[in-house]
């Protein structure tokens, strides 16, 4: 399923009143989740956590906690399934390295036919110009 699962104990997860949809459910029952990951601490690799850190850190407090929420739905269960998918999308989103550009050059013919063009379009306007004796 994913190339690397985060244990259970290395996140926690809070819930609140979220607001949106639901009728007077809403305004009683805590369905909004709340994921709190640490970074540092996590069972990543160290070359996954340093590019998930990279990638990600405006969205890390100053130690290092990643926090994510979820209320799309109106269950609890639903919300902490979301938030975890969320978790687990990011880490997806960096888990193979991005590809290295190579610098290329462009050809011979297509600098001449660059340079051709440029020649063609000074030679037209030099042409339309009017001559003054």
């Amino acid at each position: 399923m994913y190339k690397y699962n985060i244990p259970e104990q290395e996140y926690e997860l809070s819930f609140s009143r979220s607001g949106g949809a639901g009728g007077q459910n809403v305004n009683k029952v805590n369905t909004k989740a709340t994921l709190h990951w640490n970074v540092h601490n996590s069972s990543l690799p160290p070359i996954v956590r340093e590019r998930f850190i990279k990638k990600y850190q405006n969205k890390l407090s100053a130690d290092g906690v990643l926090t994510l929420s979820s209320q799309e739905h109106r269950t609890q269960h639903m919300n902490i399934e979301s938030v975890v998918e969320k978790l687990h999308e990011m880490i997806e989103s960096i888990a193979h390295p991005p590809k290295v550009r190579k610098p290329t050059k462009p050809t011979k013919s297509s600098v001449n036919k660059r340079i051709s063009s440029k020649k063609q379009k000074g030679e037209t306007k030099k042409s339309r110009r009017e001559k003054f004796y």
